[in-house]
Parts: C-alpha cells; structure tokens; sequence
C-alpha cells in the first residue's frame, strides 16, 4: 500500500452520554468511549481534485430534482469536501436502509476468518428447530453464499412475508424457493436478515455488538443504531443508522484493502471476494443497460458493482457509500430521492472528471467558494405566508375529532410570533411539536405513525424532527415534519371551515415510492362552541 493510502487518523474530544437499551433498537457502546478519531482533511487540490469541479457537482445537484442531506468525498485517505443540507448535520446519524447489507456482509467475513463458518455451509444446518416439516431439495441445497449474493431461488422478495410473522427464521425457511439456488438473481432483504441471524446464532452476539470491537471501535464509529426484529436479532438488510463520516470511513476501509491505521483489519482476501462479481442481474437488453444503469454492473456479498470500475454499498432513496479503487476516491451520500442512478450519474458527470493523476496547483477562490457553498447547504422550510387572521380565532382551542383507526381524540393549535405548537391527543398521551413560521424548529416527537418508513420499525421511540408551518391560505395552514435522523418528512396540511377542521398526512415516502400509501386516515373535528373566547 502506497503511503498516500494510509488513513492517519488525529483525535478531538467528544463528549459521552449514558446509553439505555430500548426494545426493537439496538445502542452501542454501553459505556462511555474514548475521543473518536476522524478522518484527516485537506484542499482537493493538494489531493488532486479541481474544487471547481466539485462546485460543479453541487450546483447540478441544486438544479436536479434530487434531494440530498449529505455528502463527503475523500481522495487519497483525506477528506477534501463535506457538507449537510440543514437541518441536516455532521453529528446526527442518518437511516441506511439497504447500505445496512454491506455491513451485515462485514459481519459475515469476519465470522468466516475465525473459522465459524464457510460460505459454502448449508443454510439449514444452523436452525434445525425451525425448519419446516418437509425439507424441499431447494432448501437443502441454499448456501450462505446464495444468501449473501441475493440468489436464494425465491420468486419474489421475501421481507414482506417474513415481517407478518413473530418468528422471521422460521417464516424465511417455509417460504417455497422456485429456482435451485445459485442460479438466479433477485433482491431479497430476507436473505440478509437471515446472514445476521447466522452470525448471532454462532457467535450469540447480536451482528452490530459482534462487529463493535472488529470494525466500528477500530474505526472510532460510536454512534450507531441498529433495529431489530421481534426476537431480538439485527434486522440485517435494513436499519443500520450512522453518521456521514463513519460512512466514508467504512468505504475507506475497504478502498484500503481492509487497512484501518496500520492494521489489518479485515483480511484483503474477503474485501476481494465480497466486492467483486459474483452474479449478474437479469435485463431485457443487458448489453444496453449496462452502458447506462449502475444496478447492471453485477453483484458482489451484499455489495454492488458501479461503471467506472467501481463498487459501493447503497440504499433506498438513495444512501450510497461509493468505492473507486482506480481514482483512490471515496464518496459517502446520504439523501432522499426516487432517482438513485440520477445521483449517481451526477457523480460520474462531476465527480470523476474532476479526480487527476497527480495534485493540482492551489486554487484559492475556488477553493474559497467551494468552502463558502459547503457550509451554507440548507433545505428551505416551505414558504408561503407567515400569518393568517385565522391564526388568533384558532389558537388554543381544542378539536373533537371524530372516531378514527388511529384513536386521536383531539389536536389543539397555539400560535405565538414566529411559531405554531401542534398537539395531539389519542388514547395513550399527547404528543406536541413545534412548528417555526416559515423556519425550522427542532425538537423530538413520538407522536404515531412517525417517522415514515419502508420497512420494519419500531414504535414508542422518540424521533428527531426539526418542524415548520406556513399559511398556503388563509383557511390553510401547511406543516412539514423533517425527521432529520432519517431520508423521510411528513406534510400535514389542515383545513379550517367555521367550526371544523380537516387534517390530512402526506409522507415521503408515499409521495416517491409506487405501492407504498399513506396509511394515516384524514381526520376531521369540530371546535366546540363553549371553548374559551367563543
């Protein structure tokens, strides 16, 4: 390895907090860490990269339809542009959605250097008291290696079945398999639910506690999350949430062959079978496809090919952790989009043409512009009018809603100057948020059905949201959850007619994602007229 590949990490003092342990959620450490190091930095010209053509990036990005929350690149082992689109931030971990595989297929690797396992084991052999009573010739042939390149022989995803169930072990090996195992590509979250299963059933340690002291405490990752099912065992394909830096640093760790400061982490040998083709994704027209789509390129252990020689980890609405071997380069995304490959043609658009063989001479204003640009990536509140007359007739009475599947009894709006306080009320408590005017406020929420979601979540955690209002017309008052911890936000618009208001949810997800709709009734409600100030 070539000095200029080495990570050389520096330490700054953090703070620590005491950690509890929450049903369906997974926190780590236990105990207070020592300062987490973080990755060096420097101007992309020292490192070989024109700032203009980083500028370039970001300004494609701001005239996309693309809505991006963070994004940092390194070359050379060095961080040389990073920024978070407020209320996004630096220290605030971010949903990973399926970039969550690429560790589970971590946690994998490192089972089979300690000898537990081969990816050649037979996936029945590790749960006998769960199999089904008749073992087809399918079954008995899946191999971890089948469920690690997403070629279980399933005809179709296996997630929404196996989330219907207390039992996910269980319900994944009742499930028919169609094609013989090996021979066919389809993406399976399942499968990867089931690697993280295997790993905690030979180790006894959930997947995100075994890979602590072997990946994220050599790597001063100390933030993470990780969800789990019913019986306690990391989701696996999904639910991992890190900071944007501990993202790039595990792309570096694998950019550097599995070297972390020096020390051979995770052996070289598994960073090149875990990232290298082992499977093709079946297309109409391949030979077309693959001169345009990323998803055409082959699939790894959990990981996936780019053009351009690359490879990366990714996940839904557009989580990427971008691995470049030829360019030395890293670059970790995480954002809220439908178009995934757009993003990543702006990349290969901007990106790569900006990455030379050698360094570049200092660009001083450009570099200062680029700097000035980082720091100022914000996601603008929705703005229309600040105020309504409406606002004073409403403010602090209480709503009666109607019956409903949701049980809210009743919301209650009270205005101050620059601000809205939001509160609902159903049969367990009442959940209140504060909406800036036109500006974010940020706070926390558990109030039910957030944070949006695709997939398995958990429900009586405490969610980060940062909130705002505005008047879309004067009987209109429009109110935007971020949840900033996640891809997602909420827009709640409320309708106000005499006595009577409507309310009705709007989720992300919903408004970028075919199939999935928001499963929150309308609810209606009347003010009655003894309410103080009638």
């Amino acid at each position: 390895m070539t000095s200029h590949r080495r990570t050389f990490l520096k330490q700054i003092s953090v703070g620590t907090a005491a950690v509890a342990w929450l049903p369906g959620l997974t926190y780590c450490p236990a105990a207070p860490s020592p300062p987490a190091p973080v990755l060096p930095r420097s101007s992309p010209e020292g490192q070989g990269v024109s700032s203009q053509g980083i500028l370039a990036f970001l300004e494609a990005v701001a005239q996309s339809k693309h809505e991006f929350h963070s994004f940092m690149m390194l070359r050379h082992g060095h961080v040389i542009a990073e920024g978070w689109w407020s209320p996004y931030r630096a220290q605030a971990r971010h949903m990973l959605y399926s970039l969550s595989k690429s560790f589970t297929s971590s946690a994998v690797g490192f089972a089979v250097t300690e000898g537990k396992l081969t990816v050649d084991d037979k996936v029945i052999r590790f749960f006998p008291g769960d199999l089904p009573e008749s073992v087809s010739e399918h079954l008995a042939a899946l191999r971890v290696k089948d469920l690690l390149t997403m070629s279980v022989g399933h005809a179709q995803d296996s997630t929404g079945s196996i989330r219907e169930q207390e039992n996910w072990v269980k319900a994944f090996l009742a499930l028919p398999i169609a094609n013989p195992p090996g021979t066919t590509f389809l993406y399976n979250s399942g499968a990867t639910y089931m690697l993280s299963a295997i790993v905690q059933k030979l180790t006894g340690q959930r997947i995100v506690d075994y890979l602590t002291p072997r990946l994220f405490e050599p790597l001063g990752i100390q933030e993470m999350t990780w969800e789990t099912c019913p019986r306690g065992i990391n989701t696996g394909g999904w639910g991992l949430s890190l900071r944007t830096e501990s993202l790039a640093k595990f792309g570096q760790l694998y950019l550097q062959n599995g070297v972390w400061d020096q020390k051979q982490i995770l052996p070289a040998s598994w960073v090149k079978e875990a990232t290298t083709f082992k499977i093709q994704q079946p297309a109409a027209d391949l030979d077309q496809m693959k001169k345009h789509s990323d998803w055409h390129q082959g699939y790894c252990y959990q990981f996936w090919r780019c053009r351009h020689n690359g490879f990366r980890g990714d996940g839904a609405f557009g989580q990427f952790a971008i691995v470049l071997p030829e360019k030395d380069a890293v670059i970790a995304i995480t954002s809220e989009s439908a178009g995934m490959q757009g993003e990543l043609d702006l990349a290969w658009e901007h990106l790569l043409p900006a990455m030379k063989d050698a360094a570049l001479p200092a660009d001083t204003a450009a570099h200062r512009d680029l700097q000035q640009r980082l720091s100022r990536l914000l996601i603008l509140p929705v703005k229309a009018n600040r105020s309504s007359a409406l606002a004073a007739k409403i403010s602090g009475k209480t709503f009666k809603m109607e019956p409903n599947r949701l049980n809210v009894q009743s919301v209650s709006f009270h205005f101050q100057e620059d601000g809205c306080d939001f509160r609902l009320k159903d049969d367990k408590g009442e959940y209140p948020i504060a909406c800036g005017l036109e500006r974010w406020i940020e706070g926390e929420t558990m109030i039910p059905g957030t944070p949006p979601t695709l997939t398995y979540s958990q429900t009586g955690l405490g969610t980060k949201v940062a909130a705002s209002a505005t008047w879309q017309a004067d009987d209109t008052l429009e109110m935007t959850w971020r949840y900033y911890e996640t891809p997602h936000h909420d827009t709640i618009t409320c309708k106000f007619e005499g006595e009577a208001v409507r309310i009705q949810f709007l989720n992300s997800v919903t408004q970028l994602s075919n199939g999935h709709l928001e499963k929150r009734p309308v609810l209606q409600g009347m003010c009655p007229r003894s309410e103080p100030g009638r």
